[in-house]
């Protein structure tokens, strides 16, 4: 049996310092991971150079960064992007990319399935199943992130990522 480890992505930066205080970190360490997984978008710990080595290896040995999968992708003409993801549970919830010029919005589901029936939305056919967990719901955002490469968090106004929508009721949230 493969045990699991405990994912960061999608922690509070309460969460994460805590977990890091368990560990018996020092409070400065959040700061340095926070931004090595949400403005590098780095998942592999051996890539987080500015951390001492033992540090890296106590990480890899209690936690991973971990993303959702694509199960599918569609590809419209006007190169708006449909990703069907699957969480850990086999259950599959739809993000979106929707370009303009010079900015473009990711669509991020919030639940599996909707009470809302959209005919244009996949999640919108399927009946209400549950809401996202916040790692599956931040999960969304970085595989957007990691498709266009927009980490690191891009400086000179460059961004093809521009805003976020949030798809279903919000109950989540």
């Amino acid at each position: 049996m493969t045990i699991r480890l405990k994912n960061l992505a999608g922690l509070s930066r309460n969460e994460l310092s805590a977990e890091l205080n368990a560990m018996g970190e020092k409070p400065f360490r959040t700061k340095q991971l926070w931004h090595w997984i949400y403005h590098q978008g780095e998942t592999n710990f051996d890539q987080m150079t500015s951390l001492s080595k033992s540090f890296r290896m106590a990480l890899a040995e209690r936690y991973e960064v971990r993303r959702p999968k694509i199960s599918d992708t569609q590809t419209s003409k006007d190169q708006t992007k449909k990703w069907l993801i699957r969480f850990e549970d086999q259950q599959e919830a739809e993000t979106v990319y929707i370009p303009e010029n010079g900015r473009g919005a990711v669509c991020i589901s919030s639940q599996v399935g909707c009470t809302l029936t959209c005919t244009f939305c996949r999640t919108g056919t399927q009946k209400l199943v549950r809401n996202l967990t916040a790692p599956e719901i931040v999960g969304q955002f970085m595989l957007a992130r990691d498709f266009y490469g927009e980490w690191p968090t891009p400086t000179d106004g460059g961004r093809l990522i521009s805003n976020i929508v949030m798809m279903g009721m919000g109950e989540p949230l």
